[in-house]
């Protein structure tokens, strides 16, 4: 934190000579979940009721401002998991209680550059390589420097370094779950809009420096492209992805591997109906057949839940990395009564390795959400039905957001 603090102070100097009247904005957002677990093996179920709430303030002037953001979690029942305290007897529930300082920023805008400096929140694209973990109470932040130059109409660089990984584990992690993780991470999006949607080359240099997390075998370098962009066809619009990445590894590493990551993703809006496919593999590593997982496709700062299946079995690739084949279709109204943004949606994934093809089992993903005035609430549901990989589980949450 003591390099957050030097450079939100060098920021904070040059602003000053371009002062103007300063707008304060208060920060608040709430959010209540109720989380239930039934997996397989355990002798007893997860039920965790936690309330995340976070408040602050924002202070404008000019193309400056900053940023101060604290939050708390609460485990109002605490039958759960939370990997650090509780019973290993019942399921994980990855939402430790905390309080921490989630944000700490000073920003400079104009319409061709941007820094921000401090704690931030941080996410490129989808968030499949690097996310803040928006689903989970705690979330991810970073202690970094990121700038973002737009030289042209369309074009876009976007850079970050970051020292310092604020994880989910909040004030008490420690182990294989640390409060934060430093080393010298570089990110870099360079993306352009083009007819076909937008076109983006990335490298994500992620370095894990505690020896808990693994030693050093989680620190990667990604290289990769990215196309992202819809159509409309009269009424219909189609959506699209594809993406392609190939990982090694990086800095103080001690394996020696390379791994492949592709992703083709098809969505139809029909202007209510919606129907999407598609396919993501997180490949095998390069090295022999049984090595360890460490050896295969990983993104350990991604925000995870989005990706393969709510049942979070597949966080950490296996060994013989994985293809999921997955299905969506759901249903979306802008107002039905005095609800508004209601959504139905439904998902199935069909996962297997991705050495070999062995099949590790399929999921079902079921949401329905809507908002009621400054309050979005959701039900969620996920059943993973385990072949040869990890066990049958059941996952339920009620949720409710709130935010100012």
């Amino acid at each position: 934190m003591t390099r957050t603090l030097i450079f939100l102070l060098a920021l904070a100097s040059a602003g000053a000579a371009h002062a103007q009247a300063v707008q304060l904005k208060p920060l608040g957002e709430a959010r209540l979940r109720y989380e239930t677990v039934d997996q397989n093996g355990l002798g007893l179920d997860a039920d965790a009721l936690t309330l995340r709430v976070r408040a602050g303030v924002e202070a404008k002037a000019g193309r400056w401002s900053a940023l101060v953001e604290g939050q708390g979690n609460l485990a109002l029942i605490d039958d759960y998991f939370d990997g650090l305290h509780g019973p290993t007897t019942r399921p994980l529930v990855a939402d430790p209680e905390n309080i921490a300082l989630a944000r700490a920023q000073i920003r400079y805008a104009s319409p061709a550059f941007a820094v921000t400096a401090g704690r931030q929140r941080i996410g490129f694209d989808d968030e499949r390589f690097v996310g803040s973990v928006g689903f989970r109470q705690n979330g991810q932040s970073y202690d970094a420097v990121r700038a973002e130059i737009t030289p042209m109409t369309g074009v876009k660089a976007d850079v970050a370094y970051a020292w310092s990984v604020r994880t989910i584990w909040g004030i008490d992690g420690r182990g294989a779950r640390q409060q934060a993780v430093s080393g010298d991470n570089v990110f870099a999006n360079v993306g352009a809009q083009t007819p076909v949607g937008k076109v983006a080359a990335f490298a994500y240099l992620v370095d894990q420096d505690e020896s808990a997390m693994q030693g050093f075998r989680m620190s990667s370098q990604s290289y990769g492209v990215r196309l992202d962009g819809n159509r409309p066809i009269g009424k219909t619009k189609i959506a699209y992805q594809l993406s392609y990445a190939r990982q090694s590894d990086w800095h103080r590493n001690p394996n020696d591997y390379s791994a492949d990551y592709y992703l083709a993703d098809v969505a139809v809006d029909f202007g209510g109906p919606r129907l999407g496919v598609g396919y993501e593999v997180l490949g095998a590593g390069s090295g022999a057949i049984g090595g360890t997982a460490l050896t295969s496709f990983q993104t350990p700062l991604a925000t995870g839940f989005k990706f393969q299946g709510w049942a979070d079995k597949f966080l950490l690739t296996p060994p013989d990395g994985i293809r999921d084949l997955y299905a969506s279709a759901g249903w979306s109204w802008k107002a039905v009564g005095a609800l508004k943004a209601v959504t139905l949606q439904a998902a199935y994934h069909d996962y297997r390795s991705d050495r070999a093809s062995r099949s590790y089992g399929d999921e079902i993903d079921l949401l329905a959400s809507a908002k009621l005035g400054k309050v979005t609430g959701s039900v969620r549901y996920a059943h993973y039905n385990a072949d040869r990989f990890a066990t049958d589980t059941d996952k339920f949450w009620l949720q409710l957001d709130w935010m100012l």
